[in-house]
């Protein structure tokens, strides 16, 4: 397989990967974006109904202006969005390509990918964190009927649903659920529903679950799931559910062997941050770079779109102060 020789490598086709190409475009540097999935895989995974934390002015990138019809823009808003940056930007982004391995030797990068190789002076790793989900790991986890990503309301009308969490994605799924017709139960690790919860959405889901249309049981875990029930244990007892559908909704992952496998160290408190330079997003490996909620970790609520869209712009100004 032949060797496609650029200046530098973007890994990952979010909005930040989208930010780096376009910092990378402004300077007439070749570049080409990698993504293993579609443009703004993360966002198109997302529920379709999802509604964002951030307002339009905070989701832009590069000045570009995000019009909205609502005071907070929706999935489809987005991705209509950042499809029409890259369109109209005309930026170069290989998509459905995987990235296997990522080599320094002899002062440049190999990048190895499912369809070719490259070959760059630098590469910036903008992965996100959404295609590997914590596991519950119990009984039964492997079964169809359980998911860790919610898309829609409707195939759960009528049915019995367990949604595991009580983070933003967790209320969003049983509110929409049991709007749709679903019988929802809630089972949270903690002793509330979590405080980091849209706050125009955390009344209504603590009001739903007093009023009793949605069961949760906090202080609790599930233990085993089977065919039709889903066994928990509470702060008091051992209860068995019955159950035709589990979502667990408990968080995701970044690919920390990509990071491992490039030579990035990870910090061994049990966060795996990411070794890097603040002010340049340079990691310990020289020419490597980081950029997005990859940086954070395990911690993945530190960064997002609004916070980590400067990273582009302080990783094209180092590379632009070394030549």
């Amino acid at each position: 397989m032949k060797i496609e020789k650029t200046d530098i490598v973007i890994i990952g086709g979010g909005p930040i990967g989208i930010a780096c190409a376009l910092e990378c475009k402004k300077r007439n540097w070749n570049y080409v974006v990698i993504e293993k999935g579609t443009l703004t895989n993360s966002l198109f995974n997302y529920p379709k109904n999802m509604t964002f934390f951030s307002t339009s002015e905070k989701l832009e990138i590069d000045d570009i202006p995000f019009i909205s019809n609502n005071p907070k823009p929706n999935r489809d808003e987005a991705l209509e969005y950042y499809r029409r940056v890259v369109l109209s930007n005309q930026l170069n982004i290989n998509l459905y390509e995987s990235v296997n391995s990522v080599k320094k030797e002899h002062g440049h990068f190999i990048i190895s990918t499912n369809k070719s190789n490259y070959q760059s002076n630098q590469v910036i790793i903008s992965t996100g964190f959404y295609d590997i989900p914590k596991l519950l790991n119990v009984p039964g986890e492997h079964l169809n009927k359980v998911t860790h990503y919610y898309k829609e309301a409707h195939n759960y009308t009528l049915q019995d649903i367990v949604i595991v969490g009580a983070s933003n994605s967790a209320v969003d799924a049983a509110l929409e659920i049991y709007r749709k017709g679903g019988r929802v139960t809630m089972v949270v690790r903690g002793e509330q529903i979590g405080e980091r919860v849209k706050y125009w959405v955390r009344p209504d889901i603590i009001n739903r679950i007093e009023e009793g249309s949605i069961k949760a049981y906090f202080n609790s875990e599930i233990i085993e799931i089977t065919k039709n029930q889903v066994i928990i244990k509470t702060a008091d007892d051992i209860k068995t559910l019955p159950n035709d559908y589990v979502i667990a909704l408990t968080g995701y992952l970044p690919d920390f062997e990509l990071l491992k496998n490039s030579g990035i160290q990870l910090s061994q408190e049990g966060k795996h941050s990411p070794e890097y330079n603040k002010d340049t997003m340079e990691s310990n490996i020289k020419g490597l770079y980081l950029a997005g909620v990859i940086c954070g970790g395990k911690e993945t609520h530190k960064w997002f779109i609004e916070n980590s869209r400067i990273h582009a712009k302080l990783i094209a100004e180092h590379i632009e102060n070394l030549n």
